[in-house]
């Protein structure tokens, strides 16, 4: 029987419906979906609106966001990567658990980033902050320390003269003249809500300038001596006598919106709040505003902070190639132009690269940048106290336990300010609560 071969016609009408099923089968396969848990932060939110550009030049890749307030991000990240739920494949965490959790190897690390991301352009502080073992953990999206706001027209008004390194003592001075609550101006605004990164954030660098330290160099807990009695003591009479009304509700948005809308004479709170305060067209003081550094009392040892909010990737993550990509691109040299472009230079994420503050743009738009990075780039977390301490850190302590103990002595200092106990009751209750943590730890005996 002869054979009959295919024509090429033939042929081609064959294998086009095949062709056109491999075709389609690829366009329609489902993205990964990159799960996001973030911090409803201005800069965060502001990432979420602009993340659309990153999916649709990848649009393999579909982002899910969780936008959480402060308190309850940390308690759903931290119980996501403790149980290895992988509920998760990117976390904004800070420069508190990025080496306590890559010690646990809970992260993966940022291994193999491409060369346009430029690790070396990070600042060393910011770097090193999120680097265990030689390995980066986590990609930073800003970096922060803390500074002093206040309003220079209310200053001018009231003949009042910010010195170049105020003090505790003069910030109590200046809150009392510039208290006026009969026109809606608190004296002075502080974080007053309860938690280890809120107003444990502020008070910690509180402490340590008045002298205190969390643990002597034996580990046993500090909390009733003299220095954090007489830090919280000066922490709890400015908000009482000068500060807002429903100060125990106010964390760092709370107290942004305040200044912001001229309802405080001053403000000590993070660095990553001038570009808002000083560019955002939701800022009704903008052009009234000047900054100062973070007050001392005894020591200028600890009295500013470093945070960095930024990217990591849980090891139980499934999707951790698209994840990276995207962490790789929210914290690129490539983000930092899209905002400058779409919000304005002085908006930009602040804190994290050198090839920032080097823009003749970015240091127009932001009269405070060299005052912040060498805020963030001084900021020594291995020497934050007078006294010697067993411990890293300058706002935290750098040990797992501290997170649930930094809470419980944040609610128990809350409820001073409340006027629900005494400042050395307390101090005393915390103490005790303390010296427990410590020898379930095993730190001491």
């Amino acid at each position: 029987m002869k054979r009959r071969s295919i024509g090429s016609s033939s042929l081609a009408a064959i294998l086009a419906p095949l062709s056109m099923a491999v075709l389609c089968s690829s366009a329609w396969a489902a993205p990964v979906t990159v799960n996001i848990a973030t911090i409803n932060n201005p800069d965060m939110i502001e990432l979420q609106k602009l993340s659309s550009n990153f999916e649709t030049a990848n649009p393999d890749i579909k982002l899910r966001w969780v936008v959480l307030e402060e308190n309850i991000l940390r308690q759903r990240v931290t119980t996501d990567i403790a149980t290895g739920s992988g509920q998760f494949d990117l976390m904004t965490i800070g420069a508190y658990e990025a080496p306590i959790w890559a010690k646990k190897g809970w992260l993966a690390p940022m291994e193999g980033l491409p060369a346009n991301y430029d690790e070396a352009d990070l600042i060393k502080t910011v770097r090193e902050g999120l680097t265990e073992g030689g390995k980066l953990y986590a990609l930073p999206f800003y970096a922060e320390s803390s500074m002093t706001y206040y309003r220079k027209d209310l200053f001018t008004e009231k003949g009042l003269t910010m010195p170049e390194h105020p003090t505790y003592a003069d910030i109590a001075r200046f809150a009392e003249k510039l208290d006026d609550k009969k026109n809606g101006i608190a004296g002075i605004c502080l974080r007053g809500r309860a938690g280890w990164g809120e107003n444990m954030g502020l008070i910690g660098t509180m402490v340590n300038t008045f002298g205190g330290r969390w643990f002597d160099e034996k580990w046993q807990p500090q909390l009733n001596a003299p220095e954090w009695k007489n830090a919280i003591a000066a922490y709890v009479d400015l908000l009482r006598k000068y500060g807002p009304q429903g100060a125990t509700s106010n964390g760092f948005n709370e107290s942004l919106v305040l200044f912001s809308s001229g309802k405080c004479g001053m403000w000590i709170d993070a660095t990553v709040a001038a570009g808002m305060v000083y560019s955002s067209k939701e800022s009704k003081v903008v052009g009234k505003v000047a900054f100062a550094p973070s007050p001392v009392a005894v020591t200028p040892k600890g009295s500013h902070w470093l945070w960095i909010w930024s990217l990591a990737i849980p090891k139980s993550s499934k999707s951790q190639d698209a994840a990276k990509k995207f962490a790789a691109w929210a914290t690129s040299k490539e983000y930092v132009q899209l905002v400058a472009k779409e919000k304005g230079w002085g908006l930009v994420p602040p804190g994290t690269r050198m090839s920032t503050y080097a823009s003749p743009e970015y240091k127009k738009a932001a009269p405070y940048s060299d005052f912040v990075l060498n805020a963030i780039q001084s900021a020594d977390t291995k020497d934050a106290t007078l006294q010697k301490v067993p411990y890293t850190g300058i706002q935290f302590v750098t040990i797992p336990e501290f997170q649930s103990l930094g809470t419980v002595v944040g609610q128990a200092i809350a409820g001073a300010l409340a006027g629900k106990s005494t400042v050395d009751a307390a101090l005393q209750t915390s103490q005790a609560q303390a010296e427990r943590v410590m020898r379930q730890g095993r730190y001491i005996k």
